[in-house]
């Protein structure tokens, strides 16, 4: 007797073949990106005071260094870290039609909002129409914030301003981006379109 070999598809964030929506490998790295965040959020604190790189003690340039890093500032602000993980996880709030908790620091909000969509990961492969975009920008902020930690510069990064207020961040390398105010969904055309936004203090 012979069995049907289990059908297979493109996986929903790399292409491959895959039984699942998306690949378990694919659903690994978002997972482990998901787990990094928090954590390379506290470690960027370090690279605010300057010459110092991930607090592993490594002295920066022998020039007079700027008071901090502004970039590392940049991810630790409101739009940054915090905003990528807000939006999606306004997005599945959205949804499911649950509530959004808001959390009164950005440090809070980041562990919250990335342990929810942690604890949620199975349903955003299983279901989710936008799952490599997410895949993606958790990809791209990672990366940005590992080389910030190594002393690399990273890409620049762009805060503009919404039609509703909230300040938005992103990379050249952004494909888009969803506002975690008003939900509404910016292509990256869309995005360089929109006005500049004046720097915060995390």
């Amino acid at each position: 007797m012979q069995f049907a070999a289990p059908q297979s598809w493109p996986c929903a964030v790399c292409d491959r073949p895959s039984t699942p929506r998306v690949h378990p490998g694919c659903q690994e790295r978002i997972a482990d990106n998901l787990d990094a965040l928090p954590r390379l959020y506290r470690q960027l604190a370090d690279v605010l005071i300057p010459g110092r790189r991930g607090g592993e003690g490594r002295s920066g340039t022998r020039t007079a260094p700027l008071p901090c890093s502004l970039d590392a500032l940049d991810m630790r602000s409101r739009g940054g870290i915090e905003g990528v993980l807000a939006g999606w996880a306004a997005d599945l709030c959205e949804r499911e039609g649950w509530t959004l908790t808001c959390y009164g620091s950005v440090e809070t909000a980041v562990d919250g909002y990335a342990d929810l969509l942690r604890r949620n990961l199975i349903r955003l492969c299983d279901e989710h129409p936008a799952i490599r975009e997410i895949a993606d920008e958790l990809r791209q902020t990672v990366g940005q914030a590992r080389r910030l930690l190594d002393g690399e510069r990273p890409p620049r990064r762009v805060y503009v301003i919404c039609p509703c207020s909230q300040r938005l961040g992103f990379t050249l390398d952004t494909l888009g981006l969803r506002c975690p105010n008003c939900q509404q969904q910016h292509g990256h055309s869309d995005l360089l379109d929109l006005p500049l936004a004046e720097r915060s203090a995390a």
